[in-house]
C-alpha cells in the first residue's frame, strides 16, 4: 500500500493543483478547501492514490477520511467517504447516490455553493469519524463450541 504524502507536501501539492488548473475548477477547489478549513480548523490535508495514470487526489481527514476533492473536465467532485451515513437536509449530495457508503457533490461551472450546508456536512463527517473511533468494534462470534 502506498503511503500518503507528508502533510506539508500534501498542502503544497494541493496548492500546485489549484494553480495548474488555472480556470474555474482551480478557483472552486480553492474555495471548497477554504470552506473545509473554516468548518474544521483541525482538518488534515493529504495527497493519496498516486499512480502512473493518476497524479494523486487531495484528501481531507480528521479521524478518518472526510472527503476527497477531484477535478474533471466539467466538474469539481467532493466525495464523502461515509456520505450515506450523513444527514443532508439541504440536498447537497447530487452524485454517487446509488452507492452503499460514499456520496458526492458535483459542482459545475457557475454553480452557487451553499457554504453553510457544506460546513454542516463537513462537521457531521468529522463527528461521524470521531464517533466511530470511540465506539468499540464488535468482534465476530467465536466459531468454537462450548463443550
Amino acid at each position: 500500500m502506498k503511503t500518503p504524502a507528508p502533510v506539508e507536501s500534501a498542502s503544497a501539492l494541493i496548492d500546485e493543483k489549484v494553480k495548474q488548473l488555472g480556470d474555474w475548477r482551480g478557483k472552486m477547489l480553492a474555495k471548497v478547501r477554504q470552506i473545509i478549513h473554516e468548518a474544521d480548523p483541525e482538518i488534515v490535508e493529504e495527497w493519496k492514490w498516486v499512480k502512473p495514470t493518476n497524479p494523486g487526489t487531495p484528501v481531507w481527514s480528521h479521524g478518518g477520511i472526510v472527503c476527497t476533492g477531484e477535478t474533471y473536465k466539467n466538474v469539481v467532485k467532493l466525495t464523502f467517504a461515509k456520505g450515506s451515513a450523513l444527514p443532508d437536509p439541504s440536498g447537497l449530495f447530487n452524485s454517487s447516490l446509488e452507492g452503499n457508503v460514499r456520496r458526492a457533490i458535483d459542482i459545475h461551472e457557475g454553480d452557487k455553493l451553499n457554504e453553510r450546508a457544506l460546513k454542516d456536512l463537513i462537521r457531521a463527517a468529522v463527528e461521524l469519524n470521531n464517533d466511530r473511533k470511540s465506539t468499540p468494534k464488535r468482534g465476530r462470534a467465536s466459531s468454537k463450541r462450548a463443550g
